[in-house]
């Protein structure tokens, strides 16, 4: 399963138009709130940075698995859900 994010091709330099805070939360909140943890904006800004095609995710969940940070350490997480109820608020999803 793609997300929605994954369908914007990863041109130069792609803005996001706006930005509202995730109310519950779901498949794609779950992924925005490892890449915030890990320090980008969402899947687009991450591809960019990392000159990447494919970020790594777990086949069963379709959740990311790893990430790499900005200053090359690399962020591992799990294949359950890792953003609690209490965190859903913070996660930023950002509008193209």
């Amino acid at each position: 399963k793609m997300s929605e994010v994954s369908e914007v091709t990863t041109k130069a330099d792609i803005k996001p138009k706006s930005m509202h805070r995730a109310r519950i939360w779901s498949d794609d909140v779950e992924n925005l709130y490892r890449f915030q943890q890990a320090g980008y904006r969402d899947e687009v800004e991450y591809k960019q940075v990392k000159q990447v095609d494919k970020v790594e995710c777990w086949p069963e969940t379709g959740f990311v698995k790893k990430l790499q940070r900005r200053d090359n350490t690399f962020y591992y997480y799990n294949r359950q859900r890792e953003c609690e109820d209490k965190d859903v608020r913070k996660v930023k999803v950002y509008v193209y």
